[in-house]
Parts: C-alpha cells; structure tokens; sequence
C-alpha cells in the first residue's frame, strides 16, 4: 500500500517538474488507471461493493488490489478574483477560486467532479468569458463538464495528456471566482485528481499571490498534498498543480486556500468538498451490519480492539433492531447514506450542501484598493448561504454580477433552498466557512436530527447512536454537521407546505445593519423532487 501511494505521489511530481521546466505553464492531469484502479474500463462509474480492498505483493515490486473499489475523478478550478451580487444589490470584490471543469453541472447546482471520459473530453466550440453559463458562441445548450482548455498535444501524436490551449484558461478563469468555491463530491475509495491553475488577480497586479488547496480536517492526506506552504507547495501565477488524495473516510469537509488564510478566507477562497460512503454501494438486499463488518478488514477503514477513535464501529445489538423507522437489515438501491452505519440510521432521500460564509465589506473594499487591511478591525456584516442572502437563496439557477472586464461572470452557481419530497428525507451537509464568526441556524416545524460531526458518525465506541433532535445548531468557523430534516410523517407533511431555516441572530439575517437579507432559505414539501435539478415536480 505504501508503494502504491509513493508511486502515484511520483506520478505527479513528474508532472509538476515538468511545469517547472516549461517555466510553470498550465497543465492538468486526470490518469484513466493508475495502480489502484488499473482497469481504465472499469474507472468511469461507481462499482458495488462486495469485498473490502486488500494488498498482495505483485510483479516489479508493486502492490496489487485483491477487489478494486470506487473509481478515478478529476476536477480543474482555477486561482485568481472576482466579483459578487448581495441580496441588497451591492456588489464586492473577491479573492476566489473559479471552476475550470464541470462547468455545466456547476451551473445547475451540482459538484464540478467528473470521472476521466468526462474530465478528459475536448470542447468543440469556443468557450465564452464568464463560463459556467448556458450558451456557447454561436448558440445552442451549454453541456461541457469537461477540463476547459485541454487540447491535443501534438507533440505527443495528438494525445489527450493533459496539454491545454492557456488562452481558454485565461478566457473562462479570469474575473471568474466562485463564492462559495466549485462544489466537490467523490465517494470513498476513490482515486481523486485535483488541479489548481493559477490565473492570478487582475484587480491587484501589485499582488503576486500564490495559493493553494487545504482539506481541512481531511484524514489520511499526505503532507506533501495538505496545501500548507511549510510543508508542501504553493502555486505560483501561470502554474498549474495537480493535488492527490485517496478517500477512505466518509463525511462533510470543507476547503480553503492555506496562503495567509485569515485575508484569503476572508476575501472568499472557501468551499466544501464531501465523501459519500460505501454502503451506498451495497449490492441490493445484502445486510447493512454484514456489509460494515465487512469492512473492518479494510486496512483503510478497519476498527480493531487497539482502535479508540474507529470512525464507524458496527451497531449495536448487530444491526438487527429498527431506529427511527428505518429498516435496519437491508440494502435497497433507491436508498442512499451519510455514512457507513451498518443499520440505516443516516438514510436520505435528497442532499443539499449547506455552506454558511460571512464577511466585512470594508476588508474586501480595502482588499481591492492597493491599501494593508485592517485584521484587528474585521467584522462580518454580509451573511450567506451557498454564497447568497435571502431572497437570492431560494433564486433557482447562476447569479451574475458584470466585472470590471464588462462581462457578467456567474460567479453565486448554488442555490439554497431545500426541496424535500412527501414522506422524504434531506441530508443537510452544512459547513461553516466564516472566519471571525459562530453561526446559528434553526428549523421551526421540522426538527432537524443530528447524525454528524466534523465528519464522523455520531456514534460511541459501543456501537449506539449519539444523535440528537434539535431545532437549532451552532458552529464555528471550520466546523461541519451532518442533519437529517425528516419529513416522512405524510399525516404531518403535505405537498406544497413552507417551512424555514434560518438564524435566530437578528444582526445575521440582514445586509450591513439592514433587513433584507442575511441567512434565510426556504424549505418545501414536493409531490416529487427532480433528482438532478432538485426541483419541486
């Protein structure tokens, strides 16, 4: 297993030496096998899981997988600055990070990560600026997902290897930054590839910011991919790099730019990132428990006596009661997790990121006017979620906000009102990404039922539920909770009913000491929900 990894840790050193030979130009990298996944046929969708992944010694030395589990995913976002619309109509500046791939489903909501025949495809028209949209020059459906600028190398017989025309980098990356950051999604045992290009900030030429990606509270990542300048490496201007991480733990994460994180926090290089688990991979009508007993024999995953922190001990009485309604013994293959749990206690219908962000405008003002800011002085007075105040929060579809380069860049892709279907359930996956301030949101009509915390089941070592049934949460900034709105009470909860989440704090449910904004979203109850666009049908 440790060759396996230093293997692909060289793979991406290589490419890295070489963007610094060629005086760091922009490059990505989405392999289509690596030794984990060596069957590139096999790396573009999810398999089952039927057997825990184990290593056996093979030939040159390498290692080799008894049973391959998860897949490869690629995902591009580019480094620079941008612009924002608030629910009051006033616009900030932003330091941020900007997708470059995925651009079609980051539109519509959903995680810019794609798997390799996705990622490595060539786009056919010309990319306009200010992309993720819904047209492309000359007309016609904007369906691209994938890496915006990659084009046949022809120094290398026209091979698709991670050569990319820099002008469609620049086109779509600059003024394009995201508030929150491109969503990201991969599900556990996944290999994912993660490149960072760094277009720089056009509003602040005097700057020559490096950036970097942190996972924070990311387990198991190797320090040389952690983001933290000491001991890993930064991106300068015109370079790209490429990140590595191997995901063996389920949960709700979230990132950020590790260079001076207080002012680029701040300024909006934030965004969440979640691992979805196995068991939503279990074959149909196999048993919840057998399938998590089964993975403690994992070397990733695996609780032993000796283990005091194991992230998903079994259940207890084996798995064989029934909690909260769920059926606790089998797998059916319209149901879908927060974690392993082994009997069904963190079943959802539909999910929805939930990312909580504040800021001070005078700081972002400041931060675009060549001035040192004020650290010592900053006071959030903006609140959002998902990068928007209400009413914008329950708006379906990309908010734009025209940039100093006289294009309107969607730069708010995620909405934040929840859909839940009648006799459904929504998972919740909120993220505080604030940096000065403790967040509170409440749920009035449908208790919300904590399952996680920072990314772990709520569960003692003894195997029982430790979730809880509140009406409001708190975090502070870095702080994840996984939440259950259960509305599958249909004598309760009918279609077209209106409930609301939002905070209890006066001063966060306005826009700088105003009303009209601030963190507010609707909740309502749907005849069906559109899978994809999670729309009320």
């Amino acid at each position: 297993m440790t060759r396996r990894i230093v293997s692909t840790v060289v793979l991406a050193l290589t490419a890295y030496t070489a963007g610094i030979a060629s005086a760091q130009t922009f490059q990505v990298q989405c392999p289509t096998s690596t030794i984990t996944h060596p069957n590139a046929a096999n790396n573009n969708s999810e398999p089952a899981y039927s057997a825990p992944t184990n290593w056996t010694p093979g030939s040159g030395g390498f290692v080799s997988p008894n049973a391959v589990n998860g897949a490869i995913k690629c995902q591009q976002i580019s480094g620079g600055d941008g612009y924002a619309t608030m629910g009051d109509g006033t616009q900030t500046y932003m330091f941020s990070f900007g997708p470059l791939s995925g651009l079609a489903d980051i539109a519509n909501g959903l995680p810019g990560t794609q798997f390799p025949n996705t990622f490595n495809t060539v786009d056919g028209a010309t990319l306009l600026p200010g992309d993720p949209a819904t047209t492309v020059s000359g007309g016609g459906t904007f369906t691209f997902n994938g890496a915006v600028g990659l084009t046949p190398n022809l120094d290398n017989g026209g091979a698709i290897d991670g050569h990319v025309d820099v002008r469609s980098i620049m086109d779509v990356a600059v003024m394009n930054g995201n508030i929150p950051a491109p969503l990201m999604a991969i599900d556990e045992d996944d290999e994912f590839f993660l490149t960072l290009s760094n277009v720089g900030q056009i509003m602040r030429p005097d700057l020559f910011e490096q950036h970097t990606v942190h996972f924070h509270g990311y387990p198991n990542a190797s320090s040389f991919y952690d983001g933290v300048p000491d001991a890993s490496v930064a991106i300068n201007i015109g370079g790209s790099f490429t990140y590595y991480y191997l995901a063996p733990d389920a949960g709700t994460y979230f990132w950020h730019c590790h260079i001076t994180p207080p002012e680029h926090l701040q300024m909006g290089m934030v965004g969440q990132i979640y691992v979805r688990p196995r068991q939503n991979r279990v074959p149909t009508n196999v048993t919840l428990y057998a399938a998590l007993a089964s993975q403690q024999s994992d070397p990733r995953t695996a609780c032993n006596s000796a283990d005091i922190v194991c992230t998903n001990p079994l259940p207890a009485g084996g798995g064989n009661t029934k909690t909260g309604g769920f059926n606790s013994t089998t797998h059916t293959a319209t149901k879908m997790y927060a974690y392993n749990d082994g009997d069904g206690s963190t079943q959802y219908d539909v999910e929805y990121p939930i990312q909580i962000h504040g800021f001070d405008p005078n700081f972002h003002f400041v931060g675009m006017t060549f001035n040192p800011e004020g650290f010592a002085d900053m006071k959030d007075k903006y609140f959002l979620l998902n990068g928007r105040s209400y009413p914008d929060t329950v708006t379906r579809g990309p908010i734009a906000t025209q940039s100093a380069d006289s294009t309107n860049h969607f730069a708010q892709p995620l909405p934040a009102v929840i859909n839940i279907p009648v006799g459904g359930r929504a998972l919740l996956r909120i993220s505080d990404l604030d940096v000065s301030e403790y967040q509170t949101l409440a749920s009035l009509g449908i208790p919300m039922n904590v399952v996680g915390y920072n990314a772990k089941l709520l569960r003692d070592q003894e195997g029982a539920n430790t979730n809880y049934l509140t009406n409001s949460i708190t975090l502070g900034g870095g702080e994840s909770l996984d939440v259950i709105l259960d509305a599958s009470d249909t004598g309760k909860y009918k279609a077209g009913q209106k409930f609301y989440l939002y905070t209890p704090n006066l001063d966060h449910l306005a826009n700088d000491a105003e009303n009209f904004g601030g963190l507010m979203t609707e909740v309502n109850i749907c005849s069906t929900v559109n899978p994809t666009t999670k729309d009320c049908q």
